[in-house]
């Protein structure tokens, strides 16, 4: 069993150990040297807005309870490290077989496995949204996720600025 290129992979966990077995990989990884065999080890997490007693609040909540996700080489050592990992039941797949995720099925965990996109803007740049939900809105960049080919930008919302993740295919420079 062995891949010479990197790939995502699923793992299952026991529900509610997945940051546990996130933090466990990547300790594994530091000590056994394996930095260029496991490159990233991911609990994708969806920021929701949850209403209790009447007040709604924004929280972040895993999106797969129970998994977690590896881009990996996968090869006999990095499947054992994995496999072997406290709190660990097994890689999705049929048998014991790992099986890679495709690129589409990448897209919606905001992890796109094609093509990076290079944008020109900087934190403070002012932007116009121009395509999704918050089409035609104008706000200033206050962060750049590289990895997740993401601004978050604030907009007025309600009379009050708020944070909101917009892909970089759907801001431009504003100008």
């Amino acid at each position: 069993m062995s891949d010479s290129e990197a790939k995502w992979y699923v793992v299952h966990t026991y529900s509610g150990y997945e940051n546990k077995v996130k933090a466990n990989i990547e300790k594994t990884i530091a000590n056994r040297h394996l930095e260029d065999q496991i490159l990233e080890v991911r609990v994708p997490m969806e920021e929701v807005v949850e209403v209790k007693n009447g007040t709604k609040k924004q929280v972040q909540r895993k999106m797969f309870p129970g998994y977690v996700l590896l881009n990996m080489v996968m090869n006999d050592d990095t499947w054992y490290v994995v496999r072997n990992t406290r709190g660990v039941t097994g890689f999705v797949g049929p048998g014991s077989k790992p099986v890679p995720l495709s690129p589409a099925e990448m897209q919606p965990l905001g992890v796109d496995a094609g093509e990076k996109v290079v944008i020109d803007l900087e934190v403070g740049d002012q932007v116009v949204v121009i395509g999704g939900v918050w089409k035609d809105s104008t706000g200033t960049v206050s962060a750049i996720n590289q990895s997740k080919q993401t601004v978050t930008i604030n907009v007025e919302l309600f009379g009050r600025a708020t944070p909101v993740e917009i892909s970089f295919a759907e801001v431009r420079k504003a100008g």
